[in-house]
């Protein structure tokens, strides 16, 4: 029987969380693997309430206590790290916590596990359920994220992944900044099930504009070579074509090949470098709940 390892990340929203499991517990309730829930608490600043621990078909709960909140994707790479080290699995399906990341999806991978044992299978989203400027806003970086660095990225954290692949996530630095960006990078031949994003268990999407900027610069910067080269390239072919009649506007586009070359290098700095290979100093205790 495959082990499967579902890892979430969750800072401080423990309702959604406990809403989660239990979901999660009834969706596996036929499906033929030993699951197993792996939780990242990003030091919240929230006491954890009980958990229900009446659920029968997830074999056992574990919680990795950070010490210092680092956010959503780091948080996931430590799962990673932590799992491939210290576990006995076949596949991780690491996921959100508040139910953007539908349960009931999970049986569509373990379902294409027969078909593509060997590949990560990703979450290919065809359905989103933010408003229509947030949708906008996500058509732009994706079109920003494949002009720059010529990678159609169509999904999230929300994937399965198969223990070599674990193995190179872990060993690529890049995944402490962007989880999708990095998987991209090391599993170029991928298997897709549609998925769609589904809405927050409580409360509003913390996905705002800014945040998904930061998200896009943190693709494009797992690429940055690509970036550099794109950019010279665009910049050549642009200065070529206004030669005759160089003002004011002409700048801009410049401009902004500048600054992207400029945030995407920052993007990918030594200290996240170095955080990552350490990653499990930043896990403070690991408790047994079932």
């Amino acid at each position: 029987m495959k082990k499967i390892k579902i890892v979430i990340p969750v800072f401080n929203d423990w309702q959604s969380l406990s809403k989660l499991l239990e979901n999660i517990n009834n969706e596996i309730s036929k499906l033929e693997v030993e699951i197993s829930v792996i939780i990242v608490n990003d030091a919240s600043t929230e006491s954890r309430p009980e958990i229900n621990l009446n659920l029968n078909n997830i074999k056992s709960i574990q919680v990795i206590n950070m010490k210092e909140n680092r956010g959503h994707a780091r948080c996931i790479a430590a799962g990673l790290k932590y799992i491939f080290e210290n576990e006995e699995f076949d596949h991780v399906i690491p996921m959100d916590g508040d139910g953007e990341d539908r349960p009931e999806e999970i049986k569509q991978f373990i379902d294409n596990l027969k078909y593509h044992p060997d590949k990560a299978i990703v979450g290919e989203r065809v359905k989103r359920s933010e408003n229509i400027f947030f949708k906008f806003c996500y058509a732009v970086h994706k079109l920003l994220t494949f002009t720059f660095t010529g990678q159609s990225i169509k999904f999230g954290n929300y994937t399965c992944l198969p223990k070599f692949i674990v193995e190179k996530m872990v060993n690529e630095k890049a995944t402490w900044c962007s989880f999708s960006g990095s998987l991209a990078k090391v599993a170029k031949d991928r298997a897709s099930v549609p998925s769609e994003r589904g809405s927050r268990y409580f409360g509003p999407s913390k996905m705002s504009f800014m945040n998904l900027v930061k998200h896009s610069l943190s693709i494009i910067a797992v690429f940055r070579i690509n970036v550099l080269i794109r950019s010279i390239f665009f910049l050549l072919i642009y200065l070529f074509l206004i030669a005759q009649n160089i003002s004011l506007i002409t700048l801009i586009p410049i401009s902004i090949i500048i600054v992207m070359i400029i945030a995407v290098f920052s993007t990918s700095n030594r200290e996240n470098i170095s955080e990552f290979k350490n990653s499990l100093t930043n896990i403070n205790k690991v408790e047994n709940l079932k």
